[in-house]
């Protein structure tokens, strides 16, 4: 159980040094003292907070960012790490701002209960180390097709029509195989050879995004299964709600504080006698686009969301206001699955049922209506749909 009388530590973190300060239980400054971002920084600075205790805890800005290391050192001594936003500028510009106020104010929101927010943990930071890489390749592969077809614009004729009507897949394997050497005019030939690199880089680009998406959907599923198996929510998916959210369910207090985090929670602006509800710009604005996605896959296949998109057009509703309600419910649903409280399905029985009939995936697939290769990542759990399984299994059980 917490002391009461103990006391409260601050730190204000930055790149290359954090500043650490302690307070009483009433609010009275101790002593503060500035040490480096380095781990043997760390094992000071956790130190000389163990030598000013007993603390209740400690109020860290920036706990996913330049404050990770030493809110890693300050939980693995067993001293409760409370996150801290940053100063707003109201009080910058009442009280001034130096690393030793902002330190000092760090303790006191904890006191106060202004910050009550548990940090995210560290172990999300991988998965958040390969969205960025992926999502750098996607821009640089986007940037490298955008250059080819400007490239193609004010090429020769000659050259600009023999791939004018190519698709994209069909028009960076042309280029790749291209030789530009065998050209007899020296301007052709150039021109040709920036093409052919400008796709070998697409192509390059796309082989690393790949791997980088198949690093994320294992990662991303060993974290919460129940999340990957959501209708609608791949890897990069996925990957973005559990980097938002963290992977410590204790941060979400409830489904209304997550739909707020992801800006999915419609504000009251009600005054007088209008009752009325705006459309949330806070928040997340990736969680939002991740929730916007998973909407889109929906409408596009699932049979349940097309009927509530139907009903609710047909009473007059706005196709915008159809999307923000169904980005609302698949916010409730999310939270679920990352406060654990979703089971994960298994279909680690299908396909040993299917071989012990002598049933090929061909089979299996004409009757469900669908490619062989989707009944063959369903039977993996790479792709899960339990509607799909269910009639799988009724068909298996039937057979």
């Amino acid at each position: 159980m917490t002391n009461p009388q103990a006391g409260i530590g601050g730190v204000d973190s930055h790149k290359d040094t954090i500043h650490v300060a302690v307070i009483t239980a009433i609010g009275q400054p101790v002593t503060d003292r500035e040490f480096p971002t380095t781990e043997g920084g760390y094992r000071r600075a956790v130190a000389w907070l163990i030598e000013h205790g007993p603390l209740q805890a400690v109020g860290i800005e920036g706990t996913s960012s330049y404050g990770i290391g030493i809110t890693t050192a300050v939980t693995a001594a067993g001293i409760r790490v409370v996150e801290v936003n940053r100063t707003r500028p109201a009080e910058r510009r009442r009280q001034g701002k130096t690393d030793q106020l902002d330190a000092y104010r760090a303790a006191r929101s904890v006191l106060t209960g202004e910050a009550s927010t548990d940090p995210k943990s560290a172990s999300i930071e991988p998965l958040r180390a390969l969205t960025v890489a992926r999502r750098s390749a996607v821009k640089a592969q986007q940037a490298a097709w955008r250059q080819i077809g400007a490239l193609l614009v004010n090429a020769p004729a000659r050259l600009r029509d023999r791939y004018r009507d190519l698709s994209e897949a069909k028009l960076v394997a042309s280029l790749t195989n291209t030789r530009p050497e065998q050209q007899a005019n020296p301007d052709l030939a150039d021109t040709m050879h920036a093409l052919r690199a400008l796709a070998r880089r697409h192509r390059a680009l796309g082989q690393e995004i790949t791997d980088l998406e198949a690093r994320m959907a294992a990662r991303a599923t060993s974290t919460n299964p129940a999340l990957l198996a959501m209708k609608g929510v791949g890897p990069v998916i996925g990957a973005q709600l559990l980097i938002t959210a963290g992977d410590n369910p204790d941060r979400l207090r409830s489904s209304a504080s997550f739909a707020a985090l992801c800006g999915t929670a419609p504000i009251p602006v009600s005054s007088g006698r209008t009752d009325r509800h705006r459309l949330s710009r806070g928040g997340d604005r990736q969680a939002n686009a991740a929730l916007h996605h998973i909407v889109k896959v929906r409408m596009s296949y699932d049979p349940a969301t097309r009927a509530y998109r139907d009903a609710h057009l047909a009473k007059g509703w706005t196709t915008k206001a159809v999307f923000r309600a169904l980005k609302r419910a698949v916010a409730r649903e999310v939270f679920q699955a990352l406060a654990g409280h979703c089971a994960v399905p298994d279909y680690s029985d299908l396909r040993p049922a299917r071989r012990a009939k002598n049933l090929t995936l061909t089979a299996a697939a004409h009757h469900l209506g669908v490619w062989p290769a989707r009944v063959g990542e369903l039977e993996l759990g790479r792709r899960p749909n339990n509607e799909m399984a269910t009639r799988y299994r009724a068909w298996l059980n039937a057979a």
